[in-house]
């Protein structure tokens, strides 16, 4: 193939009147669809709020929360999921499904238990004040940690149970962090 000058390549040849009559025949009596005047457009990808630096909580803000794991996210098995009582189930649904752009992400990977409730609880401080909906928190599956248990996995999921703000979260779809992660709905002001 030819180069320009430029570095682009060049144009290709002009069809000769044989390929233009071969081109005519094989499309035969072929018309354009009419314009249905949509366009086919793909959903926006979510836009990432990137979260202000804030001050540390109080300690005994962050204190606040409990480490005891609830038997129940302890025997739950390997998916992670709560709904507030009170809540419809077609909400936890729709989590499961997305429903909800993310609005912003929290990493907690290689942090301590003491350090991931600090930035846990100055995490949703934020989001909060900040009026977002639907949040990832990433845990990870543990397979870094002693014994390669999912530590801060069932230490999350018990310190979102206890924030009042917290509608509803469950395990993350594979294409946002499946095993690692939460996707949390949270109350709106």
């Amino acid at each position: 193939m030819k180069q320009r000058k430029g570095g682009g390549k060049a144009a290709p040849p002009p069809l000769s009147e044989e390929e233009s009559a071969l081109f005519r025949a094989a499309i035969g009596d072929a018309r354009p669809l009419p314009d249905s005047g949509k366009a086919a457009l793909r959903p926006p990808h979510p836009r990432r709020t990137a979260l202000p630096n804030r001050p540390e909580p109080s300690p005994a803000r962050a204190d606040g929360l409990s480490d005891h794991i609830p038997s129940a996210l302890a025997e739950g098995g390997e998916e992670l999921a709560y709904l507030r009582p009170g809540m419809a189930q077609l909400t936890l649904r729709k989590l499961r499904r997305g429903h909800w752009p993310i609005q912003a992400e929290l990493d907690l990977h290689g942090m301590t238990s003491l350090e991931a409730r600090s930035s846990l609880v100055r995490f949703l401080d934020e989001c909060k004040a900040l009026g977002l909906r639907c949040v990832r928190v990433i845990h990870g599956k543990g397979l870094s940690s002693k014994n390669r248990e999912p530590v801060l996995k069932l230490k999350a999921a018990s310190w979102l149970m206890q924030r009042d703000e917290i509608l509803a979260f469950c395990q993350a779809r594979p294409i946002d962090g499946g095993g690692g992660a939460a996707i949390v709905l949270l109350k709106t002001q």
